[in-house]
């Protein structure tokens, strides 16, 4: 008798345990993956007073939150940053170095998501994801479910969309800058679904009546709508969505509006949206069905302090002009000719046809002009390609990441912090800051149990935590390890 209570209450424990992994096992139908450009854990506790308690306060107080999150690459922007959430890897793999680089074929600049293959539906844009050199999470996400799972990334810019799209998504949505109307490319589709259609025409007819409010949750009801049109989230294949909100601030600031009030106003908008957006999306798939991830793009642009007048170092590089100097100290060591091909940001590009047709050494060239570099005022450091292929210390290792093979220059100045860096020929300005960029990394919803973790994160291991939450592989670049 009691070998068979024995025996009874083993198989109650087996099964229980079963039940236990079975339910682990569960994956999300919808995962809602928001990247918010420029915000920083600082303007969050700055403004938080006027939150409400359903939006951050909410993912914070009952999600996983990261508190000490940063990007493995320097320098980082909008596009960079998108990129290496969705690819799980830094630039120096997934090719995107920023929002743009200098065409080696044409001179000129050219944005990290234009291909003139691809024709826009409801704009002039030509894009399309060819530049991403990786696979991204929803490349693997429509791999795995044979392509049942529905993925859609909306951003009001073409960049963000397209990056966290990817390359097999079912489509990508961004604003059209011109015409104000919510596009797409034929890379996805073909032509415009019904419901994008819908939404434009209305949109129009709203345009002139529009309250504030309505313009800025412009993005959020149409995420809402593409969930409700597109079934996302009403099987169990898990779906995906992509969103890119801002949390940027206007620093042409409005006479008798100061830099803090504008901060501010922008943060409430940003929570209210937020609150609006998880509560839709949880009453339509269901609190027990849909995960939310919501990081940075770690980085952000504030108004230059008055350095010059508190006689804290700072000036202005001008990268073209320098460009244009090294080209001339070449030229008088190696003989005239077009040495430098162009700039763009703090990239340096060399003409490397001419130096192979000279038969000059290309290490020679890189060393000469990284000497003659690090002589310019403002100037912290020069990089050669070669240097960052060897490099060994943690920062220097930082900028590599950062650097493309295929996209970068020959040269990256580091550009004193303090300083602004202009390109009078392709009127590029930034202000460099090397300070860090406080921002969470936020797990919430279907699963997340409440905690708080110090320890330092990088954004790269977010794809490789959504890819083990829905089973699927991470992407083929990603070797960072979940967060959990």
């Amino acid at each position: 008798m009691k070998k068979r209570n024995i025996t009874t209450t083993a198989l109650l424990v087996i099964a229980a345990t079963s039940i236990q992994a079975q339910a682990a096992r569960q994956v999300p139908r919808l995962v809602v993956n928001i990247i918010i450009d420029q915000l920083t854990t600082d303007h969050i506790e700055k403004t938080s007073d006027y939150f409400g308690t359903e939006g951050f306060k909410k993912l914070m107080s009952q999600g996983i939150v990261y508190q000490n999150a940063q990007y493995p690459f320097t320098p980082v922007d909008r596009a960079s940053a998108v990129c290496s959430v969705m690819t799980g890897t830094t630039p120096y793999y997934n090719g995107i170095i920023g929002t743009q680089w200098l065409d080696r074929n044409t001179l000129r600049l050219s944005g990290c998501a234009d291909d003139n293959a691809y024709p826009g539906v409801y704009t002039t844009d030509r894009t399309s994801p060819k530049n991403i050199l990786t696979s991204t999470l929803t490349d693997e996400l429509k791999i795995a479910t044979h392509g049942k799972g529905i993925v859609y990334s909306i951003s009001k810019q073409k960049d963000a969309a397209i990056l966290s799209a990817g390359h097999a998504a079912d489509g990508a949505l961004w604003k059209d800058l011109y015409n104000g109307s919510w596009c797409t490319s034929t890379y996805y589709m073909k032509s415009a679904p019904e419901w994008l259609t819908a939404y434009n025409q209305q949109d129009a007819v709203l345009k002139k009546n529009k309250t504030e409010f309505q313009e800025i949750t412009e993005l959020t009801n149409l995420a809402i709508l593409c969930i409700e049109k597109t079934g996302m989230g009403t099987d169990n294949e898990t779906d995906m969505l992509n969103i890119t909100l801002d949390a940027t601030t206007n620093t042409q600031l409005k006479k008798n509006t100061s830099w803090e009030e504008e901060l501010t106003k922008t943060y409430i908008n940003l929570d209210r949206q937020i609150a609006d957006l998880v509560a839709t999306i949880e009453k339509k798939v269901g609190i027990g069905n849909v995960v939310f991830y919501i990081t940075s793009t770690g980085y952000v642009d504030e108004p230059s302090d008055e350095y010059a007048s508190y006689h804290i170092p700072t000036g202005v590089i001008h990268i073209n002009r320098t460009a244009n100097l090294l080209n001339m100290y070449l030229g008088a060591l190696y003989g005239s000719d077009k040495y430098v091909e162009g700039c763009s940001r703090n990239q340096i590009y060399l003409n490397t046809k001419l130096i192979e047709q000279k038969r000059l050494k290309y290490s020679d060239i890189l060393n000469t002009s990284q000497s003659f570099l690090l002589q310019c005022e403002g100037v912290r450091n020069a990089h050669t390609s070669e240097s960052l292929l060897k490099a060994t210390n943690s920062e220097t290792i930082r900028i590599r990441n950062g650097f493309s093979p295929v996209a970068s220059g020959n040269i990256i100045v580091e550009v004193a912090p303090g300083w602004n860096l202009v390109n009078d020929d392709t009127q590029e300005s930034y202000h460099v800051d090397a300070r860090v960029t406080h921002f969470p990394i936020i797990i919430y919803g279907q699963g997340v149990r409440a905690e708080k973790i110090n320890t330092p994160v990088t954004t790269d291991q977010i794809a490789p935590t959504i890819a083990n939450d829905i089973h699927i592989r991470a992407p083929n670049a990603c070797s960072s390890l979940p967060l959990r």
